[in-house]
């Protein structure tokens, strides 16, 4: 299962974009999916690094390929409107962390990443994961990714 309720952070405390990931990935590792967190999040602020993971709408899509990760990922977390250079200009105030092992960066990354980013680009998915008000209800929305 890529994401559970103790994956999910309605709102979390975080004032950066690194505090942010660095709050979700130990999120993972607290879950048994993460390794070794300061190996994770270094991959994932390099590629923050090479382009901005925001994609417009309020939302980030940070994510890495590393072996630190032990099984594919999908962490959300609702925060208090963070700059992470967004296209439209906007703060975040979503933000899916994905991470997958390196044996199967491929594939794998790309179907999440691709599953998460068609479905932001329906209002209704986006109104619906805001408007959630549980970790419950976070993961009806999320059902098929």
């Amino acid at each position: 299962m890529l994401i559970n309720k103790n994956l999910i952070a309605l709102n979390l405390d975080s004032r950066t974009k690194e505090e942010t990931i660095r709050k979700m990935a130990q999120m993972a590792a607290d879950e048994g999916k993460v390794e070794n967190i300061e190996e994770y999040v270094k991959t994932v602020l390099r590629r923050e690094e090479e382009f901005s993971t925001a994609v417009g709408f309020g939302v980030a899509i940070p994510h890495g390929k590393t072996d630190a990760v032990k099984e594919p990922l999908l962490a959300f977390a609702k925060v208090n409107n963070i700059e992470w250079d967004a296209p439209d200009g906007k703060p975040v105030s979503m933000v899916f962390l994905i991470g997958v092992p390196e044996s199967q960066a491929g594939t794998e990354h790309l179907k999440i990443l691709a599953n998460i980013s068609r479905r932001l680009m329906k209002q209704e998915f986006r109104d619906s994961i805001s408007n959630a008000k549980t970790e419950e209800d976070i993961l009806k929305v999320l059902d098929e990714i």
